[in-house]
């Protein structure tokens, strides 16, 4: 009598798995619009908020680099940025967004200094300092605040608001939206870019990336 019990509990239950993959698999199958709902959230490449090296009146082409200032392969990639910055200057949109790597010790602290350059007005100088002295603080597992702070001293930053949005949390919180937003695109390292919204190859040349650029305005 407990033997059959159980069998037929088995059956049951086996029956009930079915029924609920078949509704599983037919929701995952059919549009969101179908089923009367909105569809996911669509994380964009391009915000509001980004911070720019170069801007076009047209905003056609919209090239936008996720980077952590202490990455050597974003190092590597810098020279061909900058190339292609005096190339298509006034011609692409060229962004940044920040993707500071969690096991590189200095990376989310170097991004909150650019963020806080930036909000003098000061964020090219300080994008350049970064990549031009990598080789000198990158890779340490000491914190670099001295050494930071003495490159908004030779830029001639305000240092009492320089201190204050370095340590300020919303400045924090302004870094870890575009790493939260790089995860939700896909970004599994650094450097990665976009090309009107479509992720490139990894470290594509300066031809390559030239090419893609003149096909994109083409367009």
């Amino acid at each position: 009598m407990k033997l059959t019990t159980n069998v037929k509990v088995s059956a049951a239950l086996v029956a009930l798995f079915v029924v609920l993959l078949t509704v599983l698999l037919y929701t995952n199958r059919t549009p969101a619009a179908e089923r009367g709902g909105a569809g996911p959230a669509v994380t964009p490449v391009w915000t509001e908020e980004i911070r720019t090296l170069t801007t076009a009146a047209d905003g056609k082409v919209q090239l936008v680099e996720f980077l952590d200032f202490e990455c050597e392969s974003c190092r590597v990639l810098y020279p061909v940025i900058e190339r292609i910055r005096a190339e298509y200057a006034g011609r692409i949109d060229l962004g940044i967004r920040y993707f500071p790597i969690p096991s590189h010790t200095n990376s989310h602290l170097a991004a909150r200094v650019v963020e806080a350059a930036a909000r003098q007005g000061h964020l090219e100088p300080m994008y350049r300092r970064m990549y031009d002295t990598q080789a000198q603080w990158g890779e340490s597992d000491q914190p670099q605040e001295a050494v930071f702070r003495q490159f908004a001293q030779e830029l001639g930053l305000d240092m009492a608001r320089f201190d204050r949005d370095v340590t300020d949390p919303a400045v924090a919180a302004r870094i870890d939206r575009d790493f939260d937003a790089g995860l939700a695109l896909g970004v599994q390292g650094t450097p990665t870019l976009f090309l009107n919204g479509v992720e490139l190859p990894v470290m594509p040349s300066y031809e390559e990336l030239r090419a893609r650029i003149d096909a994109a305005l083409a367009q």
